[in-house]
């Protein structure tokens, strides 16, 4: 695939960019012509994507399907244990091989002309008598084509561009953490999903920042919960993460079970709550006891797809098990009691993106022409190097100061 860095292509619009890095112009979150633009660069570019995580999938014969924004994949446990990932659709004619989201075979058949390929996508059957095919037909030569993949922590990743730097360089400085939040050494094992689609741009999803949370939502005040010490990093690739105390209520007579909202300490992670937020949109987070991913793929400018999926870890006993499969979504899932109001406020902004002019940040921002580099706990300004990052990706000019 033709590279995507900053230099190799025309503008991918007209719209210039401010000249203060803390604005961001609104018609980035309504524009069709970007938002396919958009899929070219960085979504089929030299990014690397978080598809499933090893625990989805741990037993051999066990798949599972996803689209990556257009592109169907196919995400399989071999016999032989491996993980392969494989692009979803027939090597003759290009039908979609398989439609269920997840399941267990170890053979998985076209249905349009019966071309049957195992776990590694190797095609080991296709109806035929001799001399039906040409001449230089060998079946060695027809699998289901692959992505690029790497696996850290037991999150798979894919790209779609044979010029995205390794993994190690794309996530440097971001792996300890991640493993913090998936359990320590991603050893995780599967609770279960929630799947929705927000009425917004993706940008919009992933630009959720860390300034909104004790004001946008309710159960803040509503339980009384208090923000201890925190701290917020990001890096130019636009990657950030989170780390933080939280100071739970002594008294609460809000819930009739207070236990939902219990930390048991046992945990490895020496904070209550941290999150890796990986360009451009893979989430895990570590909050109390949840552990959750989201897989985000873009559908359209205004429709974005979200798969929460909650984990417990592979050593948990029964009773932490229980408590993850009540805490995990009851918290942080699309209706959860710290992030229900965040599908609202999405496409509010969706809405309101359809005027002039531009998103301004504040919280955090000190020169409004110099990025800042260090962030407080609520601070919105760690949002602004993946702005940045996202603009030299797009070409999208940039007023002079």
């Amino acid at each position: 695939m033709e590279s995507t860095r900053p230099d190799s292509r025309p503008p991918a619009s007209s719209v210039v960019w401010p000249a203060k890095i803390n604005h961001v112009p609104k018609e980035i979150f309504v524009s069709n012509e970007l938002f396919e633009e958009e899929l070219k660069r960085i979504f089929y570019g030299e990014e690397w994507h978080a598809v499933a995580h090893e625990g989805e999938i741990p037993n051999i014969g066990d798949f599972k399907t996803f689209r990556h924004a257009r592109v169907p994949l196919l995400i399989t446990r071999a016999e032989d244990g491996s993980i392969n990932v494989m692009y979803n659709a027939c090597s003759h004619r290009g039908s979609q091989v398989e439609t269920k989201p997840h399941g267990n075979k170890l053979e998985f058949e076209c249905p349009y002309h019966r071309w049957l390929f195992d776990a590694k996508g190797s095609l080991v059957g296709c109806p035929a008598k001799p001399g039906d095919f040409s001449d230089t037909f060998r079946k060695e030569d027809y699998p289901l084509a692959c992505p690029r993949v790497a696996v850290v922590h037991g999150l798979i990743f894919i790209t779609l561009s044979d010029k995205t730097p390794p993994i190690e360089e794309w996530m440097a400085g971001w792996t300890e953490q991640l493993g913090e939040v998936l359990g320590g050494d991603g050893r995780l094992r599967l609770l279960g999903y929630q799947k929705v689609v927000f009425r917004s741009n993706w940008k919009i999803y992933h630009d959720n920042d860390a300034y909104h949370a004790p004001l946008l939502h309710q159960a803040f005040r509503m339980l009384n919960w208090q923000g201890g010490k925190g701290v917020q990093r990001a890096d130019e690739r636009g990657h950030r993460g989170f780390r933080s105390e939280l100071s739970l209520p002594r008294a609460q007579t809000l819930l009739k079970d207070a236990s939902l909202i219990q930390y048991m300490n046992n945990e490895k992670s020496s904070g209550l709550s941290v999150s890796v937020h990986l360009f451009p949109a893979a989430v895990s987070i570590s909050h109390l006891n949840s552990i959750g991913i989201r897989f985000m793929s873009p559908i359209s400018v205004d429709e974005t797809e979200v798969h929460y999926a909650y984990f417990a870890h592979a050593d948990d006993d029964e009773a932490l098990v229980r408590h993850r499969v009540r805490q995990s979504s009851n918290l942080l899932g699309p209706c959860g009691l710290v992030s229900m109001e965040d599908a609202s406020v999405f496409h509010r902004l969706y809405t309101g993106s359809h005027t002039p002019g531009n998103a301004v940040f504040q919280k955090g921002v000190g020169d409004e022409y110099t990025m800042p580099v260090e962030f407080s706990q609520n601070d919105e300004s760690a949002n602004l190097p993946g702005w940045e990052h996202y603009r030299k990706i797009m070409g999208l000019k940039q007023e002079e100061k």
